[in-house]
């Protein structure tokens, strides 16, 4: 049992996708615009991630050794199919503000990576495990990426007002604030991590 502890907080803090590993940057930074925003798109990545997670670990012994990559890519790329889907049908406006990164989700390496590197060479429980504290770590990034360039952006978190937006910075709600707040926060919990 504490085993699969293990697994699954490696994904939220040691190994954290965005902060450690510097994994999905295009959807991390194109996605963050708010708070919302971004913990949409970790909860998609995240739900993809934990199904391809599963079905890979239970089809791990019956894919060739030749043709595992193309047969990951298959089973990620057809949950992100069920995901747009449900996305496009239940959450229209959703659909409208992610646009293009939801397809995109399927050339995220972070899904590929675990896939290749744990699930294919794991039980089915510690796959789910791992696909969800990858998932989760990967959400906490998100959120609190979007949180801050929404902050400093327009005065808000999550459309509630901390302060005027006259006040706001529109560089943080831009794509190059992205990236300076990425920065800023990757120097922090690094800072953390070294510290603790």
């Amino acid at each position: 049992m504490k085993n699969y502890w293990k697994i699954f907080y490696n994904g939220i803090v040691p190994g954290n996708p965005v902060f450690v590993l510097l994994l999905g940057m295009c959807a991390t930074l194109g996605t963050t615009s708010s708070a919302y925003n971004g913990m949409m798109m970790g909860v998609a990545t995240g739900s993809v991630l934990v199904c391809s997670n599963v079905v890979v670990s239970m089809l791990r012994k019956l894919i060739p050794d030749k043709v595992h990559i193309p047969a990951y890519i298959v089973i990620i790329a057809t949950f992100v199919t069920m995901l747009q889907l449900a996305v496009n049908a239940w959450m229209p406006a959703l659909n409208a503000s992610l646009g293009i990164f939801i397809p995109l989700i399927v050339v995220n390496c972070i899904l590929l990576g675990r896939a290749e590197a744990f699930a294919g060479r794991n039980g089915v429980v510690a796959s789910l495990l791992d696909g969800l504290g990858c998932g989760v770590g990967y959400t906490f990034a998100l959120v609190l990426l979007g949180a801050t360039r929404e902050l400093l952006g327009t005065g808000k978190i999550f459309g509630a007002i901390v302060y005027p937006e006259d006040y706001g910075m529109l560089l943080f709600v831009l794509a190059p604030g992205a990236f300076i707040a990425l920065g800023y926060l990757i120097a922090i919990i690094n800072k953390i991590r070294k510290t603790n």
